[in-house]
């Protein structure tokens, strides 16, 4: 990679600041015009986020508020992905806590994405399952939401009025969505139960 044109050298990095959640280094860089620097980095945790469709070609998703950013709107499940565990396992684990909707089946990997790589390592796995059992309420109780099964004909226009939240929610709706007549993401359905 660093032979390719335009590619920056990097010389090292120390870390500013670092806790469970978000690490902030200043990374040593030369820039491909020889300029030398120390350049912010935001290192995130790596996210698995489970898209779960439906029978009735709907999506499994919670409607919530986000805070940071002062919105509403749907988001899939996930969430991040500790040490020890594996994205798929969390994201079924994730889904199931989040919605009392468990994924039934083998996971599909989807797809795998950097939404920032810019200046943030923030690594997102999304993994596709076409069915759910209802297990019970929900039990993470920090991820408070109505849980919906939206039907995915309506993913243009709530991507347009903004209430799909996060890349994670966009990437894998729009990802679905395109590579469903091209052999991609076309395995056997499974029957859903769904209320």
């Amino acid at each position: 990679m660093s032979d390719e044109r335009g590619a920056w050298k990097t010389y090292g990095e120390r870390t500013v600041y670092d806790n469970r959640w978000v690490r902030l280094g200043l990374a040593d860089v030369e820039a491909p015009n020889g300029q030398r620097w120390e350049y912010h980095v935001v290192h995130l945790a790596r996210i698995a986020i489970a898209l779960i469709v439906d029978d009735q070609d709907r999506a499994l998703m919670l409607w919530r508020y986000r805070f940071p950013t002062d919105q509403w709107g749907y988001e899939l499940l996930g969430g991040m992905v500790d040490e020890e565990d594996d994205s798929a396992g969390t994201a079924a684990r994730e889904a199931a806590e989040e919605s009392g909707w468990e994924p039934v089946g083998e996971a599909e990997h989807l797809v795998s994405f950097e939404p920032l790589p810019g200046q943030v390592t923030a690594p997102v796995d999304v993994y596709l399952w076409r069915g759910a059992n209802h297990v019970g309420d929900p039990t993470d109780t920090e991820e408070v939401g109505r849980v919906e099964w939206v039907p995915l004909s309506r993913v243009a226009e709530l991507a347009q009025r903004q209430e799909l939240l996060g890349s994670g929610t966009l990437v894998a709706l729009l990802y679905y969505l395109t590579s469903r007549g091209t052999g991609s993401a076309t395995g056997q359905d499974q029957i859903t139960k769904t209320p």
